[in-house]
């Protein structure tokens, strides 16, 4: 079971990173312009820090596969992994479509329904 999690929704389009941290939920979002990929990884590290997050073998990221902006999810894709990588943190992936909103009820909802592909992230790209 999901408990604490950071979902990056990052598709070049109302772009966001959400944190649940002991039953807290927290939501940043982007403003949409071309430095907002370059600075993703600082943002995400900022956010952590400041919500006192402890990222570990028992955190999971969950991270937007698109359809969307090839450079915003590759991005995305990299930043999750490399946490994933460096912390030992559990990876989940989710199509754009399967997410109305992005707030914690619906994000709840696809953990639930186990909506999230956990093995290969497969990336979709809108060209």
């Amino acid at each position: 079971m999901i408990k604490d999690f950071l979902i990056i929704n990052c598709t070049g389009k109302n772009d966001s990173i959400g944190l649940r941290i002991n039953n807290n939920f927290f939501v940043k979002k982007f403003q949409i312009n071309n430095k907002a990929n370059d600075m993703l990884v600082g943002n995400i590290a900022e956010f952590l820090k400041k919500n006192k997050a402890n990222v570990d073998k028992n955190f999971s990221i969950i991270v937007n596969q698109g359809p969307g902006s090839f450079s915003s999810i590759r991005v995305s894709l990299a930043v999750a992994k490399g946490i994933k990588l460096s912390k030992g943190a559990k990876l989940y992936g989710y199509k754009s479509n399967l997410l109305n909103e992005f707030n914690l009820k619906n994000i709840e909802l696809l953990i639930e329904k186990n909506l999230l592909e956990n093995k290969l992230i497969k990336p979709l790209y809108i060209s």
